[in-house]
């Protein structure tokens, strides 16, 4: 796995993927649209992959659209970030699918589509130190990255429409209390915090986790009766599936269950 703006590495079936342009404060390139998308696309099928952190190199997570490579496209500009924006919603659209929890160890500043992909992951953790805003606005420029869609849905109209039309923005307390994160950690630990708990999540029922994943999606989109339905169908599925087994095995005996993290239909 080898790219030119990250860092990959896969170790107790634990994806790490840096973003590693941090001299450029990890601003989405083309480049590191393509490779995101070409990263996730290959393994958000792969079973040995059974959670994933997300991190940025240097001081800031991420500070969003690489403004520099968009202004240099001259004429071109539309069409550039047509493809730019093609491939990072690709990759996040892949992030949303697969089974494995994604968690994003924001080590500093978060801004723009970098606050978008925070959002997209499944879990948030974040550096003391960490900022949060989405920049657009300041740049004459709208949403994208999938945050029009998430920040929504996790914060709410009225706080959307504050951070995207003032660009207001939050310290990680802040980010906390409006839902943005999960929680707040030293500054030092973050990423080691990440790990530790990507771990913890890749000994659980990998499959279940994809499961619940769209069962969050869906639910935003159809009726109660509809999502009910949804909800047995998974239900039934997962009880007679070898993880569900397992799970149901151990709770009765008194012991921790031991996940081999396949897939159920």
């Amino acid at each position: 796995m080898n790219y030119s703006t990250l860092d990959v590495s896969l170790e107790d079936q634990v994806l790490c993927v840096t973003l590693n342009r941090p001299e450029q404060a990890n601003s989405i390139s083309l480049a590191l649209a393509k490779d995101l998308m070409d990263l996730f696309t290959k393994q958000c099928e792969n079973d040995n992959v059974r959670a994933v952190v997300i991190t940025g190199a240097g001081k800031l997570f991420c500070a969003g659209g690489d403004l520099e490579e968009m202004k240099s496209q001259g004429e071109d500009t539309r069409a550039f970030i047509r493809e730019l924006t093609s491939y990072l919603h690709t990759a996040i659209s892949r992030i949303s699918v697969m089974n494995a929890p994604v968690i994003a160890a924001i080590n500093g500043t978060a801004a723009g589509a970098g606050l978008a992909l925070a959002c997209a992951c499944d879990l948030a953790v974040a550096s003391e130190k960490s900022r949060f805003l989405l920049s657009y606005i300041k740049a004459g420029l709208v949403l994208d990255g999938s945050s029009s869609w998430y920040l929504p849905r996790l914060i709410g109209l009225r706080r959307s429409m504050e951070l995207a039309l003032t660009n207001r923005m939050l310290s990680a307390e802040e980010a906390l209390d409006w839902g943005i994160i999960n929680t707040v950690l030293p500054h030092d630990t973050v990423l080691e915090e990440a790990m530790a708990l990507a771990r913890e999540l890749a000994q659980g029922p990998t499959g279940a986790y994809g499961v619940v994943k769209n069962m969050f999606r869906q639910s935003m989109q159809v009726d109660l009766e509809r999502q009910m339905e949804m909800e047995s169908m998974s239900m039934s599925a997962a009880a007679v599936s070898e993880d569900g087994r397992e799970g149901m095995r151990a709770f009765f005996e008194k012991r921790p269950p031991i996940f081999k993290g396949k897939n159920f239909s």
